[in-house]
């Protein structure tokens, strides 16, 4: 399609999320906190706890920090008991959206979310009314210019589902939530480092957007991620950059 590009999307949303790490650290904490309560202290048995371990050191939150939180969410220490809700709903131009919280008062923040959707012209949908249109997966994303042979050759080995390459370049690796942090390792020990790599909830259709529609939907999308107890907004929305 004319004027849209996957990786300027991809490049425009790390840029967006790093100007709003200051609020990094505590969604962070929150997760850390939730995925040892879960599945316990121990990083080698528990994939979410490893996964939001390693999302911490790469956005260099000091260690005790992280230990604190391990150890609050396995029971050492007193602090909020978080709850995990999805919300669903629609945005500009009928974009899918999918906002997951973690929250110690589910009333205050139903109320959050739906503001924030009819205040910039969305609507807070019903729980399935749009989760059908994403795929919970391992994504990996490399820049074009990567082998797509090397990728394949290692991610496959250690279990990914799919390996593609778009018409940029970029090479994508699909796989099971369970088995990512082994693609993830095959991937490293290949010396191939992802541009992005994240558990996400991937669409399976992408609704474009240009000029004052997308505008108006980066506007919704912002009000959702500056949430407090919002941990991740994923959509299915693409912005064409020559708008």
């Amino acid at each position: 399609m004319a004027g849209h590009s996957k990786w300027a999307n991809i490049q425009h949303r790390k840029g967006r999320q790093d100007a709003k790490r200051g609020k990094l650290f505590t969604r962070l904490i929150k997760e850390i906190t939730v995925a040892a309560k879960l599945g316990g202290a121990d990083m080698s048995i528990n994939p979410r706890l490893r996964l939001a371990a390693d999302k911490a050191s790469e956005a260099n939150m000091p260690k005790d920090t992280v230990q604190r939180a391990i150890q609050r969410g396995a029971g050492g220490l007193d602090g909020a008991n978080y709850e995990e809700i999805r919300y669903e709903g629609y945005g500009i131009g009928g974009a899918a959206v999918i906002v997951d919280c973690l929250t110690d008062n589910r009333t205050r923040t139903v109320a959050e979310v739906r503001h924030a959707f009819s205040k910039n012209g969305g609507n807070l949908g019903t729980d399935g009314s749009v989760a059908f249109l994403f795929k919970h997966c391992g994504q990996f994303l490399f820049a074009p210019g990567t082998s797509e042979d090397k990728v394949m050759e290692a991610a496959i080995d250690a279990g990914a589902e799919d390996v593609a390459t778009d018409d940029e370049g970029g090479v994508e690796v699909i796989c099971a939530p369970a088995d990512f942090a082994g693609v993830k390792e095959a991937l490293e020990r290949a010396g191939l480092k992802a541009d992005v790599a994240e558990i996400t909830m991937r669409p399976s259709t992408t609704t474009q957007l240009a000029g004052d529609d997308a505008a108006k939907m980066q506007k919704l999308l912002d009000a959702l991620e500056n949430l407090d107890d919002v941990q991740q907004v994923y959509t299915n929305a693409e912005f064409d950059e020559t708008a």
